[in-house]
This record gives C-alpha cells, structure tokens and sequence, in this order.
C-alpha cells in the first residue's frame, strides 16, 4: 500500500487541470471494464468469465437463452451469486456481438 500512500502525496501537490487531465486517463482506462468479469490468457480459451470460477459469460447468456432462470442457473452453479449474474448480464448488453459470435462458435465446435 505504499504505492497508493505514494501516489496520494503526489496528488496533493497537481493542480486542479492536472488532476482532472489523470481523471480523464483513469475513466479512459476503465470505461471497458466490467467489476466481477475477467478474461485471463490461458483460462478458458482468454473469454471472458466470472471473477473466482472458470464459468464463461457466454455460458450462462447460452443457458439463459434457452430458457433457464437465474434461481436455475444460481442452482447449477453453486459457486455462482446473484451479483456474478448481474455483472454478467451487463457485460452482454455491452458486448452483445463478442458474446454472439462465443455462442456461435461453441456450438460449431
């Protein structure tokens, strides 16, 4: 935590442009990130799964389309909760087309 104490007294001395122009690069960096979502090279092909498991978005956005609620899916999953299904639903209505093109390819697999 050094780091951060670091950082935060070089903060106090920016100016107000200085430090709004860092706002902007940080909003920048994480405006495509989605909490509780992560894709790590070499786990599950580098697709985008849910923080803590090996459970691929396009997976649980698979099941959904066929109908399974999330009770169904919280069920199935058991190291699953509520709020992975949230971020994972948020992710898709982001990415729709990523995710679309994950199905499509598995299921010609």
């Amino acid at each position: 935590m050094s780091s951060l104490h670091d950082l935060e007294k070089q903060l106090e001395s920016f100016t107000r442009g200085e430090k709004a122009q860092l706002l902007q690069w940080m909003a920048r960096d994480l405006g495509d990130s989605f909490p509780g979502i992560e894709s790590t090279p070499g786990v599950c092909g580098g697709e985008p799964c849910i923080v803590r498991t090996r459970i691929p978005v396009w997976v649980l956005e698979q099941a959904r389309r066929q109908g399974l609620s999330e009770a169904e899916l919280l069920r199935s999953y058991p190291t699953l909760r509520a709020e992975d299904l949230a971020n994972a639903w948020a992710y898709v209505r982001a990415r729709r087309e990523e995710i679309d093109r994950q199905i499509r390819e598995n299921e010609e697999a």
